[in-house]
């Protein structure tokens, strides 16, 4: 049975120095996003402009694409259209057959790894070099990334030179970053040289122009489709926007809010082929036509991939990516995966605190943690939460939405805390586990206030104003 994220996190929270050391870290990058964003004049009208040139899009997606397709065949530019990610994965594959080719390099693309491209090519007898950085370590390592920009996050520089002198033959115990940045390089150097196919994401196509942009800080993008004779782009339809004015809306925002920088160090526009190159563009839909007829749910199309919302996350922060078992991790692909399987992410979007952060650094403003929450109503009605989680929330409505029972309630808690704590501090409860409980408080808040009033109950206030010129209140 596949571990939920709830189970992947203790796996993750078994390490405690790893743990801090992960948040800690991501934490830095937030606040690296917080000071470059002070820096820019008008900030949230940039987000609102970026997020209102996406909702055209959703609204339009349909003629947008269309007229995509239409500037890029004028290019030479082979398009294709994919249903989802089987049909994506044999696309590819069928390219690669014509041209007899089972060794490439591939540039860093969160949708082939949704598509997981590298699995289905791998048992067709392809080798797929990731050439990202991080994305090849955390290949070397048998792991999937566990971060949409920052991939190997989770490794520490130590491991990374594990990883190094078993496969790359690196000194044994070598740990330094530019020595094993160096030797990295070295290993890659022959890949590009010697590989005939190279595969790139987009971050942004245009469909005014029929071009696309590839945002990376290595230039191994540039590196593999520019070295190869065919260069294949994978899309998801909903990367369009509309003018390539646009686009200086979103490379401020996006590499802000991904890593603090003011852009990308490289932000490549491909439009057509070379003399003597083939170009492809495979253009993938794969639940994304669900997602967009869901009303509540459609604004998730609009991200661009920042990663902002993990960086801010205290769950994503302290659980680690893998936890999600998903492609996309953390906030934003705890509200994309349910649209691809309610039954197998029932449980990502209750790995969140709905205390609204994600929502509040991403770039073009998605209702993030509303989403979440809607998601659990939904998963909810659909029967994919457990009868435990379901009766025990039933419980606690029916609790709260009772002076009295609250009341009672309250009592109880308190007493037993006090007089018999094992009834809470026991593994069959679920908030004690990782909790420390709370010293029992001598009475509630009702009670202390009414006893700081002097009277059996506090008047309701007349409106008129104290002696003091301030009027009566109630307490909250």
């Amino acid at each position: 049975m596949e571990k939920d994220h709830a189970a992947l996190a203790e796996q993750f929270n078994a390490n405690e120095p790893r743990v801090n050391w992960h948040d800690e870290t991501l934490w830095w990058v937030r606040q690296k996003r917080d000071r470059m964003m002070r820096q820019v004049p008008d900030w949230e009208l940039l987000r609102e402009t970026a997020s209102q040139i996406k909702q055209n899009v959703l609204d339009h997606l349909g003629d947008y694409l269309e007229q995509f397709e239409k500037k890029a065949l004028e290019h030479g530019v082979i398009v294709h259209w994919a249903t989802d990610a089987h049909e994506h994965n044999v696309i590819v594959h069928d390219i690669l057959k014509k041209h007899g080719v089972d060794r490439i390099v591939k540039s860093k693309s969160m949708l082939t790894e949704e598509c997981h491209l590298n699995e289905y090519l791998g048992k067709q007898g392809v080798e797929v070099v990731d050439t990202d950085l991080g994305e090849r370590v955390v290949q070397l390592a048998g792991e999937p990334p566990s971060h949409i920009v920052l991939p190997c996050i989770h490794k520490k520089k130590e491991e990374i030179g594990d990883l190094f002198h078993e496969h790359l033959g690196t000194p044994e115990g070598m740990a330094d970053p530019q020595y094993l940045t160096r030797a990295a390089r070295e290993h890659l150097r022959e890949k590009f040289l010697t590989r005939r196919i190279a595969m790139t994401g987009v971050n942004f196509a245009v469909a005014e122009t029929g071009e696309f942009v590839v945002c990376t800080n290595e230039g191994n993008a540039d590196m593999g489709a520019h070295l190869s004779d065919v260069h294949i782009a994978c899309m998801g339809m909903e990367k369009i926007i509309p003018e390539r004015k646009h686009l200086g809306v979103f490379l401020r925002l996006l590499a802000r809010s991904a890593t603090g920088q003011p852009v990308t160090t490289y932000s490549s526009h491909f439009c057509k082929p070379r003399p003597g190159q083939e170009m492809h563009i495979v253009i993938v839909d794969n639940g994304r036509s669900v997602q967009l007829g869901r009303e509540d749910f459609r604004n998730s199309l609009k991200c661009i991939r920042c990663g902002a919302c993990m960086n801010t996350c205290p769950v994503y922060r302290r659980s680690g990516g893998h936890s999600y078992h998903s492609a996309i991790a953390g906030p934003i692909g705890s509200i994309l995966a349910p649209n691809l399987d309610m039954k197998k992410y029932a449980d990502l979007p209750f790995a969140s605190t709905l205390c609204g952060s994600c929502s509040n650094v991403c770039p073009v403003k998605i209702d993030i943690h509303v989403q979440l929450y809607k998601w659990r109503q939904v998963l909810a009605e659909a029967g994919y939460v457990p009868a435990t989680k379901k009766s025990g929330m039933k419980i606690m409505a029916g609790t709260l939405s009772s002076p009295a029972l609250y009341r009672m309630a309250g009592k109880a808690a308190r007493w037993a805390l006090k007089h018999t704590p094992f009834v809470i501090d026991n593994r069959l409860n679920p908030w004690y586990k990782q909790r420390e409980m709370p010293a029992a408080p001598e009475q509630s808040f009702r009670e202390w206030y009414r006893q700081r009033a002097g009277k059996g109950k506090p008047q309701a206030s007349s409106g008129k104003p104290d002696t003091t010129g301030n009027p009566q209140q109630d307490p909250a």
